[in-house]
């Protein structure tokens, strides 16, 4: 609905309005905006209404006791739930570089807890003046919005944007904590685990090849039924069960293999592992200048991943000569 009749204006918006503006769509609601922003209600009415005044139309319709969003007003807020982390993360960038180094690292929790915090003391030993920031979530990230430098990637290679340099591969193989072993008789095939609990991945969803269904069948034994199951979610809860002889783990192989070399778990059937079709990757943010602390971090990532390579017995993989950096 146009306000007035007067001549479109064609001059930028305060950015301070339009995030006023965000917060009153987002709670439909001034009061909750004005204590969200440490602002008065007139102070955040005012605001959007002179917003309002400034894009010609009415942006919310005012109810006794509820605010709704026009047309209008839904449009710009597809527009404006977009630019402000946008903004938000160039100011985030702008104040790093005045700083600290620091680089943002995006990961998965599984892998930030079996794979990469355990060697970052090496990493912060040998540069001190390097700060890291882990993001660790199940949820990838939009690298092309999110304040992130580099990411730890793991899926098949037709899913990896340009740029992204294979880490290493994986295998699945069963675990166990070697004094469950010693309380059994020895193992010698698929049978012999029927005598354990086995631990396994509850949301494996569309990666089949985790489960140890999956692995009996690759195996020649469909019809072998466990004694019994443990679920969780993620796969460091899967590992600490094993761990603590809870059961027999099958387990992602280079995720283990310092559990493996330490003799904390026991490969129980070596000859009996599956290939799986993913990799791990690693991916820069495609708006990450090339800045020395993301070169220093990524060469180190790259070592950590050959040294994993070795452990689990992988064949060289092709890697990039140069560390990777942001465009």
């Amino acid at each position: 609905m146009v306000r007035n009749s007067s001549p479109l204006r064609t001059r930028p918006v305060s950015a301070g309005a339009l995030r006023t503006f965000e917060a009153v769509a987002r709670h439909l609601n001034f009061r909750a905006a004005a204590a969200e922003l440490a602002l008065t209600q007139p102070a955040v009415s005012r605001q959007i209404q002179a917003l309002e005044d400034e894009v010609g139309v009415r942006l919310f319709l005012r109810h006794t006791r509820a605010v709704e969003l026009t047309g209008a007003g839904a449009l710009l807020l597809g527009a404006v739930t977009h630019a402000l982390p946008r903004i938000d993360a160039a100011v985030r960038q702008v104040r790093q570089t005045a700083g600290r180094r620091i680089v943002a690292l995006s990961t998965f929790a599984s892998f930030a807890s079996l794979w990469l915090i355990p060697r970052m003391e090496q990493f912060q030993r040998d540069h001190p003046d390097i700060d890291i920031r882990i993001d660790a979530t199940d949820t990838p990230v939009d690298m092309d919005v999110a304040d992130v430098d580099l990411a730890l990637r793991h899926g098949p290679d037709a899913t990896m944007p340009p740029g992204a340099t294979r880490l290493f591969g994986e295998e699945v193989t069963p675990l166990a904590s070697p004094w469950l072993l010693r309380s059994a008789a020895p193992l010698r095939d698929a049978r012999d685990l029927l005598r354990f609990a086995l631990i396994e991945d509850a949301l494996v969803g569309r990666q089949e090849w985790l489960t140890w269904r999956h692995w009996f069948d690759q195996h020649g034994f469909a019809a072998l039924q466990p004694k019994r199951w443990l679920y969780f979610n993620y796969s460091y809860q899967m590992v600490q069960a094993a761990l603590s002889g809870q059961g027999i783990v099958l387990a992602r192989l280079p995720l283990v293999a310092e559990n493996v070399a330490r003799g904390e778990l026991v490969e129980v059937l070596p000859g009996l592992r599956i290939v799986s079709p993913w990799a791990y990757w690693l991916v820069p943010g495609p708006r990450a200048r090339p800045r020395p602390e993301i070169e220093a971090f990524g060469a180190w990532l790259l070592a950590q991943a050959e040294v994993t390579r070795h452990a689990t017995g992988e064949a060289a993989a092709s890697v990039s000569a140069e560390p990777p950096q942001g465009d």
